[in-house]
């Protein structure tokens, strides 16, 4: 296939109506767009995932990774969100910032590397916007088995804040969901001492649990803060006090902070009432050293395309780059400015999505 120049790809894979867990071909047409590297497919029900790589030398094996599905448009577009609209620098698709611009940058970056000492790879997947289950997961599980996990490995997820170059992730907190189900007993509201109210014994500790910080946090993340989401009793009437009450609690957790640290934090409040507590961690913290190699590389390919030093950043929700991380892969994140990411009228610029890849060409030949 001949090479496209950056924007012409650009515009290409943005045209995929690629809705999770839907490529709509747009694995494939990367698979033949980098024609000599070697492709696997790794399927799982209805998700297509796509690892390529091509070996130049004896090296460290330094992987690109990212999702090609995007989450539904929804309403409010000024364009058609699958026919990429350019205005000057500017253009507009569902996928321009989260995450085709990184896909875009990294498929071209590879497909224009000569040389590089080691193994180049792209992990691909059509399940990061879901459940992420059948996903990157499921390559990682594949590359494991066959003793062949990357050394090193950039996700390309829109990282910068105000201005490209600014911010590259080295770490993500973790997300940790709780459920206390406190029980009473039901009664007529005009005879409380009859009753156990739920609600006027949770009452009383919520001011010592709500928003307050589990720990002091470092130099790279924010506290762990206990963020009560929804708190629910009752039959909403005023004549009965409720038999239970449920309360929903989120904690982004930073390494400080593990679910036996808020176990021990809920019972500390909980302990003299009757209560179950529900945690479920769906993602883990991690941070990576500012030290890997990794890192240093991506620092100075950044400051010589944009004259700028990144500051270290772990802010925002979860990526794939956790499940690198849990193989033992130093994982950075860096792509383009991140503020217009699953709204309405989704754009990045030409500009940042050509210095991307000028950055990823960077860190290939400094490797």
């Amino acid at each position: 296939m001949h090479r496209f120049d950056t924007l012409e790809l650009f515009v290409k894979l943005l045209s995929f109506r690629s809705v999770t867990p839907d490529d709509d071909g747009a694995l494939t047409f990367i698979r033949d767009y980098l024609g000599d590297f070697e492709a696997a497919w790794v399927n799982k029900l209805n998700v297509k995932n796509l690892f390529l790589h091509k070996k130049f030398g004896e090296g460290p094996h330094l992987c690109f990774a990212g999702h090609i599905d995007v989450v539904p448009p929804g309403d409010g577009w000024e364009s058609d969100p699958f026919v990429p609209k350019v205005e000057g620098d500017v253009i507009y698709a569902r996928g321009a910032q989260d995450m085709k611009s990184g896909v875009c940058a990294f498929v071209q970056a590879c497909r224009d590397a000569e040389t590089f000492n080691g193994t180049l790879s792209l992990l691909l997947t059509s399940d990061e916007e879901g459940e992420a289950k059948h996903g990157t997961v499921e390559v990682l599980r594949y590359l494991k088995a066959r003793d062949f996990l990357p050394d090193y490995a950039i996700v390309a997820e829109p990282t910068c804040e105000k201005v490209f170059g600014d911010a590259i992730k080295i770490g993500r907190r973790g997300s940790i969901n709780g459920v206390i189900e406190k029980v009473g007993k039901q009664g007529h509201a005009a005879y409380p001492e009859k009753a156990v109210n739920p609600i006027h014994k949770v009452a009383q500790v919520l001011p010592h649990m709500a928003g307050v910080d589990l720990d002091e946090g470092d130099e790279f993340f924010a506290p762990s803060k206990f963020v009560i989401t929804d708190i629910r009793a009752g039959m909403e009437v005023t004549n009965v006090t409720p038999g239970k009450l449920k309360m929903m609690f989120n904690v982004r957790n930073n390494t400080k902070t593990t679910k036996e640290d808020i176990e021990a934090f809920v019972d500390r409040y909980f302990k003299e009432m009757n209560y179950l507590l529900t945690l479920d961690q769906s993602a883990s913290p991690f941070m990576t050293d500012k030290n890997s190699q990794i890192v240093r590389a991506i620092t100075a390919s950044i400051e010589e395309v944009t004259g700028m030093t990144p500051k270290y950043s772990t802010a925002g929700g979860t990526s794939d780059a956790r499940f690198l991380a849990e193989y033992g892969v130093d994982v950075v994140e860096f792509g383009v400015v991140n503020d217009t990411i699953h709204a309405p009228n989704e754009r990045t610029t030409v500009k940042e999505v050509e210095n991307l890849k000028r950055v990823f060409d960077g860190v290939i030949s400094a490797f």
